[in-house]
């Protein structure tokens, strides 16, 4: 499907210029949730009033009991399912992916599949584009997938093709985003697209978040730097992502796997051509980069946060892999980032 496809807006009868139906998945990110409401919200009215003048956010839920996020607090939901066409778009709020959790109920999917007849763009926000897919409303779409869970994906959706080096994607009549921060940016981006760049701008700015990013932003994470479709070596990938501040030995990596360290250093030979020490090396010293180069965080903050013992050991570690030291990197960082033209 084409990102770039055209698509009229008209005026709603109710006077909103964007009205968004939410679905909460059980266990549901609180955080994505609430940076996508509060965009809507905060671009509404004037100043900080709250009142759903130019866009309106409806809770949907087939039973109307309370919906538990992940972090335990949950939200009542506003009306039961009805008319899709009410909404200009329908956005699933995913969460956890447990084995119970993985998908949506029937009266769910009947919804989002009467809204998707109907010409309804589907958003699928952290893992609602997985949500979304399970219902069978994702093939032939693209779907942006945190860094996070890129493994998960590719291990329950064979042969798809997840995007996780973007904040979120646009195509068409079905919109992804990676959750977090991120939900704020594409609500931001629906809001300048249906009320006004102003009214984005003025939502974010209140948020403190400095400036609206564009789809194709790469996510401030870890990107998979290594292309496998072993299970086992994916699976170990991520944990060694999840745990980059405070580094696993092989042997704590291989027993929380349930497998053995010799096996999954053959894996991981076999289908990298490294060891898995030197994977996760590689991938520390990739975040330590991007850190370096995007960030104005010390060396030494960067070292903490990346699992080095100190600014030295970075250092030494950067000048191995890269031939430069963080200060040489972050030099040449800054000499070819552009200047802002004066106004």
């Amino acid at each position: 499907m084409s990102a770039t496809s055209s698509r009229v807006y008209k005026a709603r009868p109710d006077g909103l210029r964007l009205s968004v139906g939410f679905i909460l998945a059980k266990r549901f990110t609180l955080c994505a949730f609430a940076n996508f409401v509060d965009v809507l919200r905060l671009a509404a009215d004037e100043g900080d009033r709250s009142r759903p003048i130019m866009c309106g956010w409806t809770v949907l839920s087939d039973t109307m009991s309370a919906v538990p996020s992940s972090s335990g607090i949950s939200v009542q939901p506003n009306e039961r399912l009805g008319d899709p066409t009410k909404f200009d778009y329908v956005v699933v709020i995913g969460g956890l992916m447990d084995d119970d959790m993985s998908s949506l109920g029937a009266e769910y999917t009947a919804y989002l599949k009467k809204a998707a007849a109907a010409g309804i763009p589907l958003v699928g926000v952290c893992t609602g584009g997985f949500l979304l897919h399970k219902a069978g409303l994702m093939q032939g779409y693209r779907c942006c997938v945190s860094w996070f869970h890129h493994a998960d994906f590719l291990e329950q959706f064979d042969g798809l093709n997840p995007v996780s080096d973007q904040i979120f994607i646009d195509d068409g009549d079905r919109l992804t985003c990676s959750g977090g921060a991120s939900s704020a940016h594409l609500a931001a981006y629906l809001v300048e697209k249906h009320v006004g760049r102003a009214q984005a701008s003025k939502s974010l700015h209140i948020m403190i978040i400095d400036d609206a990013m564009r789809p194709e932003k790469p996510q401030p994470g870890v990107s998979m730097d290594f292309s496998t479709r072993d299970p086992m070596v994916m699976r170990a990938l991520l944990l060694m992502q999840q745990s980059i501040d405070n580094p696993l030995s092989v042997t704590e990596l291989a027993r929380r796997m349930g497998n053995g360290k010799r096996r999954l250093e053959r894996h991981f030979r076999a289908e990298l051509g490294v060891s898995p020490q030197a994977a996760f090396l590689q991938i520390r010293l990739t975040l330590a980069r991007h850190l370096i180069e995007t960030t104005d965080k010390s060396v030494a903050a960067v070292a903490v946060e990346c699992g080095f013992c100190d600014a030295s050991h970075l250092s030494r570690m950067f000048r191995q892999r890269f031939a430069s030291t963080p200060h040489e990197i972050r030099k040449q960082a800054s000499l070819s980032s552009p200047v802002a033209e004066p106004a």
